[in-house]
């Protein structure tokens, strides 16, 4: 009897399959209480943290994410634990300082992680090889990542050179993310056999969502060319923007003559804790996606972007202009060099697509993220940027050509000062703060005085949006905090979001009340789609705020007034 060729699954159930399913809202006492079969499984790897999870933990769920890591550790004795990590950017939306990476990763490792599949948005090295070297000094397993896309400069060459440049820094492995689900059979053949040829004893593993419909058959053709693992999830969890769904797989690899050691009667237990946990928990709005998505053969958004631009576009109650934001898309992706479209690019990048489209004209609004990346401050773009549209996107930034962390003061130290004393319970709680200022201290403070926990995935989903019922203009006639109706030329919020005075978290207010401030200088920022969206001042006058630090407003409220 033929001897069957081993192929191993990680499962992404706990993490990546519900970020594109159910924009996060899985909770731990969800995956605890089916844990520990999923232990027995008989799977390569959980992917269970990182992503958008701990983010959506302490903002919407008021859980705390490294004590999810605990528990999941303690169920699934077995299993290695994974997570996705963004390299420079770890789990935030920028860079962040060496030192901040280094205690990450450590604490990580001491709370229960085993594998770390590290990436950069750009595949540039220099944002990655901090990352590694620390996964490799806690004795985690480092995964070099290669964030596949396609454009006229991301060829099997290049992606071949980058994996040399992985190894070179010591990975464990190598990952291709198809985050889009755009990586062809064929391509798919031909770049697996180029990275085998090139590093015969290097493990090659294979992640895709199932946006296009391709990714089993591309799994199938990756593995013949010498793939040893695939990502699934569980089939409830699966296709649509998720993974293929792994019993499918496992019985496709099968036929094939491939063994993957999968228990087939558990995964049938596990399928069915799902299936009764989805009408809890998916959101309303996924039941009406489309199983196949074949246009993001031209818009190449990842699985877990499109959940969320949905979201956001109706947070901004401009969902009926989603074909219009999925035309201008490649259009800014080719306007800003080809970047994969990963977080934190895909963010970048979607949310300028979004803003070109509502403001009526391109690049009229930039958000302080587009500005950054523009200028070099998240690394070396794929292909260049057209030099006067990236002086016009950088604006006053100086561009860069340096690793971006070079310019990076340590940071923990700073960043355990800022924090009341009252509100920390451990180290890992200064870790939180520095990737998440404002919503680590409102979980915080939620932690410390008590509240509800919100009930479903709906209620948690809807607690991340303004009301999108206040009038437009409400507070033209607010009185201020001094008690008379302010009069002037108003300053109005351009998207529904969270408004504050500072452009981040502990920096000083970028307009004084009762400043002098001329016409186009920044005065405040609307926090929306996970970026800060700066407000220009329309008029030359003196500023008097109407809207408080931290609330809630809608696009066209009037947070302040220039006389």
């Amino acid at each position: 009897m033929k001897k069957m060729t081993k192929v191993r699954i990680t499962d992404t159930t706990l993490r990546d399959a519900h970020q594109s399913l159910w924009a996060t809202r899985m909770r731990t006492d969800d995956i605890l209480k089916i844990a520990s079969e999923i232990d027995e499984a008989g799977y390569y790897s959980l992917e269970c943290w990182g992503g958008a999870t701990f983010d959506v933990c302490m903002r919407f769920l008021r859980e705390d994410p490294w004590e999810r890591l605990r528990f999941i550790k303690k169920a699934c004795p077995k299993t290695p634990l994974q997570m996705l990590l963004r390299g420079q950017n770890v789990l935030g939306y920028k860079h962040y300082p060496d030192d901040v990476v280094d205690r990450f990763v450590a604490l990580a490792c001491e709370n229960g992680m085993d594998i770390f599949r590290v990436f950069d948005a750009l595949n540039d090295p220099r944002n990655l090889e901090t990352a590694v070297r620390s996964v490799k000094k806690y004795g985690g397993h480092a995964q070099g990542t290669i964030s596949y896309t396609t454009s006229p400069v991301h060829t099997v060459k290049a992606y071949v050179k980058l994996a040399r440049e992985l190894r070179s820094m010591g990975v464990d492995s190598i990952c291709i993310k198809d985050m889009a689900g755009i990586l062809t059979p064929g391509a798919a053949r031909e770049l697996v056999s180029a990275l085998v040829k090139a590093m015969p004893d290097m493990p090659i593993q294979v992640h895709s969502h199932m946006t296009s419909g391709m990714a089993a058959a591309m799994y199938m053709a990756a593995v013949e060319s010498g793939a040893g693992c695939v990502d699934c999830a569980i089939s409830t969890m699966s296709s649509f923007s998720s993974q293929p769904p792994v019993e499918s797989v496992a019985a496709i690899l099968s036929s094939e003559g491939y063994d993957t050691g999968l228990d087939m009667s558990r995964l049938q237990k596990i399928n069915a804790y799902f299936k009764e946990l989805k009408k809890k928990r998916q959101p309303a709005s996924s039941a009406k996606v489309e199983p196949v998505d074949a246009g993001v053969l031209v818009h190449a958004i990842p699985g877990g972007m499109i959940s969320n631009l949905r979201s956001q576009l109706a947070q901004q109650d401009a969902l009926d202009r989603l074909d219009e934001v999925l035309e201008e898309l490649p259009k800014t992706r080719a306007d800003l060099g080809y970047p994969p479209l990963v977080t934190p690019t895909s963010q970048i990048v979607g949310v300028q697509s979004v803003l070109n489209v509502l403001s009526g004209k391109r690049y009229s609004m930039v958000t302080d993220e587009t500005k950054r990346y523009a200028a070099g401050y998240y690394g070396r773009t794929p292909a260049p940027i057209e030099p006067s549209l990236r002086k016009k996107l950088a604006g006053s930034l100086k561009p860069i050509d340096c690793r971006p962390a070079d310019l990076l003061a340590p940071g923990l130290v700073k960043a355990a000062s800022e924090i009341p004393p009252y509100t920390l319970k451990s180290e890992e709680d200064i870790l939180s703060y520095v990737l998440f200022p404002e919503v680590a201290l409102g979980y915080f403070k939620w932690r410390k005085e008590g509240g509800p926990i919100p009930a479903d995935a709906e209620e948690t989903a809807a607690s991340a949006a303004p009301a999108a019922s206040a009038p437009k203009g409400a507070a033209a006639s607010a009185p201020d905090a001094k008690g008379p109706a302010v009069r002037g030329t108003p300053v109005v919020a351009p998207l529904n979001g969270t408004f504050y005075r500072s452009d981040a978290p502990g920096k000083p207010e970028m307009a004084a009340d009762g400043a002098s401030v001329k016409t186009g200088d920044s005065v405040c920022v609307v926090e929306a789609m996970k970026l800060f969206n700066p407000i220009k001042s329309p008029a030359q006058g003196r500023i008097t705020f109407v809207a408080a630090h931290g609330k809630s407003v809608v696009k066209g409220e009037v947070v302040a007034f220039v006389e």
